[in-house]
């Protein structure tokens, strides 16, 4: 049986930068890394494949580049990974991008049946955690969100009990296959790749699936299909000032800074 893991590669969030008249995001000289949920999303499909023999499949939407991402798939343990790269499905919102993954994952259980699909919460990128449960719904699988614990698999009765982590408390879920898991950073640490596999991963084969292969309506994906659109990005201005210390370096000078303000402001009294 087939776990697929669903990555996306995002520009890291740290340098990215809006130009102040167009409101876009400034892409040249940006480095991209993979979505930091699903780095989680692969390592758990990775020890579900070492204690259940499951083969792991990984899937991403993007721009030729993306290729990169997935080659680091490969090298930390994937059986095969698909781009799904074709300039119709650019500009696609979580609904259109939902139904390209989800048709892409019904041609991988054609040649083999797929036992659940692993995804990060979220991106950093959207922010919105709605990808994955848009794919379970479009395929009809159950669907367990903000999981940090896979208790069991039962690849008999076809069934899969994890633990969820809600505000306060745990959850214990027992579900039937095939499942949608969206995992929290908390399931797992990541491992790291080792040089023979990087190697390995170099010379290894990304298929690529453009529309053709797919096969899907134009209307229905992309920035076409996109029921949402962003029509601009910005930085919102402040409408206040703040209090410039050194919290770390110099925490006495901070608190300094701070209580005289509460005082000129009459919230503070001593």
């Amino acid at each position: 049986m087939l776990v697929v893991t669903c990555v996306k590669q995002v520009p890291d969030t740290t340098q990215v930068k809006v130009d102040p008249i167009t409101g876009t995001l400034i892409r040249e000289g940006v480095p991209f890394i993979i979505n930091p949920f699903d780095t989680h999303a692969l390592e758990e499909s990775f020890r579900l494949k070492e204690k259940y023999g499951f083969c792991v499949a990984v899937i991403s939407m993007g721009p030729p580049n993306t290729e990169v991402t997935l080659r680091k798939a490969l090298a930390l343990g994937a059986d095969e990974v698909i781009l799904l790269s074709d300039r119709a499905f650019g500009g696609a919102d979580t609904l259109a991008t939902s139904l390209v993954l989800a048709e892409a994952i019904k041609k991988l259980d054609q040649k083999e049946e797929v036992a659940m699909v692993i995804c990060g919460r979220q991106t950093i990128d959207g922010d919105t955690a709605q990808v994955g449960p848009g794919i379970a719904t479009r395929l009809g699988y159950s669907q367990l969100t903000l999981v940090d614990r896979i208790e069991k698999v039962d690849m008999k009765s076809k069934k899969i009990k994890v633990r969820r982590r809600l505000e306060g408390r745990h959850e214990i879920v027992e579900t039937s296959l095939p499942a949608m898991i969206a995992v929290v950073r908390e399931i797992n640490r990541p491992r790291y790749p080792t040089v023979p596999m990087r190697l390995l991963a170099e010379d290894a084969t990304v298929t690529i699936w453009n529309n053709k292969v797919m096969g899907l309506r134009e209307e229905i994906i992309g920035l076409k299909g996109s029921a949402t659109q962003v029509r601009k990005i910005f930085s919102p201005e402040r409408e206040r000032g703040e209090i410039i210390g050194d919290g770390a370096s110099k925490p006495e000078e901070a608190a300094r800074l701070l209580t005289e303000r509460l005082m000129e402001k009459g919230l503070l009294c001593i």
